[in-house]
C-alpha cells in the first residue's frame, strides 16, 4: 500500500508559522530573556511573513489533508486580519512588558502558538481539525492571559478564562459528538451534502448544533455567554487584552460563520433563531451595561460584546451580502479596537498605568494628539460618519434590511444610540474636565507608529475602501461557492 501524501501548500503559511514558534522558542531558550526584544520582532516579521504567504494563495477552493483542511478566498481574508492584528498586539508589548518587568522570551512565542490556532480555525473543514485549532489557540491563550504572575488580577484572569474556556470547549465538542452520532460523519462537506440532498435533520442533530454554536459564542464572547469577558479583559496584561479584542475575536468569528453557513447552510431555520436571540442580546448588554463602567478596560471588553452583537447581524441574514458585511466590519473593528487598546497602553503618569475612565479628564490639555486620535476610535466606534465604524453598522445593517431582518436593524440602530453616550462621553471627559494628572509623553516609537496608522486608516477608510469592500465581498462569493 503507497502512502498518500497531502498537498501541503495550501497550509503554508500555517506551516511556515509553527516551524517559526520552534525556532523562536529553541533561540529564546538558549539565548535567554535577554534577548525578549530581538525574538519579538522576529515574531512580527514571521507572522507577517505568514500573511504575504496567505495572500500569495491565489483563488479557488482546496480541500486536503483528508478532507480536514480547506483553503479559500475566505480563509486569505480572514487569515491576513487574524496576522497584522497579531502582529500589532505584539508590537504593544514591546514597550509594556519591559516597564513592568514581565519582558520573557516565551510571551512573543506563545503569541505565535494561538495565532496558529487561529489559522487552524479558520481553515477547519471538519469538527476534529475545527477543535483541534481551537485548543492550540486556546491553550496559548490561558498562559498569555496569567502572564503576569506577580499580579493577583492576571493570575485570577488566566483561571477564570481558563475554567470557562473549558466549559465552552466541553459544549463545542459534546455538540459536534451530538452531530456525528446522528449525521454519521464529522466532515464539513459530507454534513452539507447529506443536507442538501433532503436528509431527515433529527431534534439529536438540532441540540448538537445549538451545543456546537453556544460554544462558539463563548469564543467570541457573545451574550449570554460573555460573563467571562470583562474580567479577564481588566485582569489581563494590556496588551494581551488587546490582543484578545482583536485576533481571536476575528478567528471565532470566522469559524462561526463557516460552521452555519458550509456544513449547516440548509439548516438555515434551526439555527436562525439561535444567532437572532444572540445577537439582539449582545448589543443589548453590550450597550447598556458599558454605561456604568469606570474602568476603560471593563468599558471595551462591554464595548466588543455589543461590537460582535453587530457583526452577528449581518450574520444572522444567511445571505451573501449578510457575510460581506461581517468582514468588513472585522476588518474595520480590529483598526479600531487595536488603536483604542494603543491609546490606553499610551496613559502613564509617572510610568504608572492609568485605566480609570475619570484619568482621561483633561488629556486634551496635556497631550493633545492623544485626545486626538482617542476621540477618532471613540467616534468611529460610536458609528459617527465619515470614520470608518460607520461604514461597518452601514454594511450590516442594509444586508439585515435587504433580508426583511427588520427587528434586528432597529435594534442595532437604537443601541448604537445608546452606545454612543459612553463613547462620546469619554470625548467630553478629554476636552471639557479639568486635568487630574499629567500623562507622560509617548516614548515607544513602536507604540506612536500603531497610533498613527491605526488612526489615519480610521479617519481615511472612506477615501479608498475598495481594497477592504472587494477583498470582503471576494471571501463571501467563494464562502457560498463552496
Amino acid at each position: 500500500m503507497t502512502a498518500v501524501f497531502p498537498d501541503i501548500w495550501p497550509a503554508l503559511p500555517e506551516i511556515f508559522l509553527a516551524l517559526s514558534g520552534v525556532a523562536l522558542l529553541m533561540l529564546g531558550v538558549f539565548r535567554g530573556d535577554g534577548f525578549t526584544r530581538p525574538v519579538s520582532y522576529l515574531a512580527i516579521v514571521c507572522m507577517l511573513l505568514a500573511a504575504v504567504l496567505a495572500m500569495g494563495y491565489g483563488s479557488g477552493r482546496v480541500v486536503t489533508f483528508n478532507g480536514m483542511f480547506v483553503m479559500d478566498a475566505f480563509g486569505v481574508f480572514m487569515k491576513v486580519l487574524v496576522l497584522v492584528s497579531a502582529a500589532f498586539a505584539v508590537i504593544l508589548s514591546l514597550g509594556f512588558n519591559e516597564r513592568e518587568q514581565m519582558a520573557r522570551f516565551e510571551f512573543p512565542v506563545l503569541m505565535i502558538f494561538a495565532t496558529l490556532g487561529m489559522l487552524m480555525m479558520i481553515s477547519a473543514n471538519d469538527f476534529i481539525s475545527l477543535y483541534v485549532g481551537l485548543e492550540t489557540q486556546s491553550l496559548a491563550l490561558y498562559v498569555i492571559a496569567a502572564f503576569r504572575r506577580d499580579s493577583g488580577k492576571s493570575s485570577e484572569a488566566g483561571l477564570k478564562y481558563f475554567v470557562l474556556g473549558s466549559l465552552s470547549s466541553g459544549m463545542l465538542l459534546y455538540g459536534a459528538s451530538l452531530v456525528y452520532g446522528f449525521a454519521g460523519t464529522t466532515s464539513f462537506d459530507k454534513v452539507a451534502a447529506l443536507f442538501a440532498g433532503g436528509a431527515h435533520v433529527s431534534p439529536g442533530l438540532v441540540i448538537g448544533l445549538v451545543f456546537v454554536m453556544a460554544g462558539l459564542a463563548f469564543k467570541v464572547s457573545a451574550a449570554p455567554f460573555h460573563m467571562w469577558t470583562p474580567d479577564v479583559y481588566e485582569g489581563a496584561p494590556t496588551p494581551v487584552t488587546a490582543f484578545f479584542a482583536a485576533a481571536p475575536k476575528v478567528a471565532a468569528i470566522a469559524l462561526l460563520t463557516r460552521v452555519v453557513m458550509e456544513p449547516f447552510g440548509h439548516l438555515a431555520a434551526q439555527w436562525h433563531q439561535v444567532l437572532v436571540a444572540t445577537a439582539i442580546l449582545s448589543m443589548v448588554i453590550g450597550s447598556f451595561v458599558a454605561i456604568m463602567q469606570t474602568n476603560i478596560k471593563r468599558l471595551m471588553a462591554y464595548s466588543s460584546i455589543g461590537h460582535v452583537g453587530y457583526a452577528l447581524v449581518g450574520l444572522t441574514t444567511g445571505t451573501q451580502d449578510g457575510v460581506r458585511g461581517v468582514l468588513i466590519y472585522m476588518a474595520l473593528y480590529i483598526a479600531m479596537n487595536i488603536g483604542a487598546f494603543a491609546v490606553i497602553l499610551s496613559m502613564k503618569a509617572k510610568g504608572q498605568m492609568l485605566e480609570e475612565i475619570k484619568d482621561f479628564a483633561g488629556l486634551s490639555k496635556t497631550n493633545p494628539m492623544l485626545a486626538a486620535t482617542m476621540a477618532i476610535f471613540m467616534f468611529s466606534m460610536a458609528g459617527i460618519p465619515p470614520m470608518a465604524g460607520f461604514f461597518g453598522k452601514l454594511y450590516v445593517f442594509l444586508a439585515a434590511i435587504a433580508a426583511q431582518e427588520y427587528t434586528l436593524a432597529v435594534v442595532g440602530v437604537l443601541t448604537s444610540v445608546v452606545g454612543a453616550f459612553y463613547y462620546l462621553r469619554i470625548i467630553k471627559i478629554m476636552y471639557f474636565d479639568e486635568p487630574v494628572v499629567v500623562v507622560d509623553k509617548v516614548d515607544d516609537d513602536g507604540m506612536t507608529g500603531v497610533l498613527v496608522l491605526t488612526s489615519l486608516f480610521t479617519l481615511l477608510f472612506f477615501v479608498a475602501p475598495a481594497p477592504i469592500l472587494n477583498g470582503a465581498a471576494a471571501a463571501a462569493a467563494a464562502l457560498f461557492a463552496g
